[in-house]
């Protein structure tokens, strides 16, 4: 025991038992690093590896897309032909159609293009899908005179088809943006009396409101980029008007173009508009209830009453009879 004592107390071991302890430190720590270099370098191999397998992937994709793309390039530049080698626009096309697209849903020149084209091109299908009809099927014994005034009605007809297809969508797509407007409102007031500038309500409530009205999210996303970009706040309320085409609409816009212009409070403005949207749906759906008694006049009178006249009158017919 006392050698054990003597010998961990002597210099000479504790000199080299730290230098044993240094030397494996040394060695422990070298080792690492080069354990650790190991590690990284195949982490950065399997990453390497994974990158170049997404770039394949995205270079599939966009060989694809870009197939698509050319395809579609294609197409448009084969409409655009026909359309100016024809001046078709100078046909079909006035100063209100790009309005009334944009109305639709429809924007840019691409939009302009494929309705003009379509102005042309349907009643002459019409027309080559009516004659063959009537020519080998319907009226072959006809006169092809008849044949051709025939064919030659239903293509004039048909040619009114992208016109009425054009107001339809416009009106339900305002039809949408209506139900959904009054809800809008209420969102715009609180982001704006909670602190929030007019821009950032746009953005908040154009996200908000497009699980109701997918048409109005997307005409307060392009207003949201339009006061962000343009020079005038202004002329960005009067483009949402002009593409909405709606009166209520119309004078909230009218609104915050004078708090812009005067200074006055937007949120003042958003309150009292929300205000009056509120009584004009209430107005609206106690008119519609209103309405629904002198509906329901006929139905009465031809299917429920002599129903009712039956049962009352069946017993005692039957008991005269009998």
């Amino acid at each position: 025991m006392e050698t054990l004592i003597d010998t961990l107390t002597d210099r000479q071991f504790l000199v080299a038992l730290l230098a044993a302890v240094s030397a494996a430190a040394i060695v422990f720590t070298f080792g690492a690093q080069f354990a650790d270099s190991k590690d990284m370098k195949s982490r950065i191999r399997s990453v390497a590896s994974e990158r170049e397998r997404l770039r394949t992937d995205e270079l599939a994709r966009l060989r694809g897309e870009d197939k698509k793309s050319q395809a579609s390039a294609r197409r448009k530049d084969l409409i655009q032909n026909i359309v100016e080698r024809f001046s078709l626009k100078k046909a079909f096309a006035d100063e209100q159609t790009t309005l009334k697209l944009a109305q639709a849903g429809y924007r840019g020149p691409n939009a302009v293009m494929t309705y003009v084209f379509l102005r042309f091109t349907i009643p002459l299908a019409v027309f080559a899908i009516a004659f063959f009809y009537l020519k080998f099927i319907i009226l072959p014994d006809a006169l092809l005179f008849l044949q051709i005034t025939y064919a030659l009605g239903a293509a004039i007809l048909s040619s009114y088809l992208p016109v009425i297809l054009l107001t339809n969508k416009i009106t339900k797509r305002q039809q949408s943006i209506r139900r959904a407007w009054s809800d809008c409102l209420d969102l715009m007031l609180l982001c704006v009396e909670s602190g929030m500038s007019i821009e950032a309500a746009f953005q908040k409530v154009s996200h908000e409101i497009v699980s109701q009205s997918p048409e109005l999210g997307e005409e307060m996303s392009l207003t949201t980029a339009e006061l962000n970009f343009l020079e005038s706040r202004a002329k960005a309320y009067e483009n949402m008007a002009k593409r909405i085409n709606l009166d209520e609409i119309k004078a909230v816009m009218t609104a915050l173009i004078q708090s812009e212009r005067y200074g006055t409070s937007v949120g003042s403005s958003l309150r009292v508009m929300a205000e009056e949207g509120r009584d004009m749906r209430m107005m609206e759906a106690e008119k519609k209830a209103a309405a629904l008694p002198p509906k329901l006049t006929v139905p009465l009178i031809l299917f429920f009453l002599p129903v009712l006249f039956i049962v009352i009158m069946s017993p005692a017919m039957i008991s005269v009879m009998g």
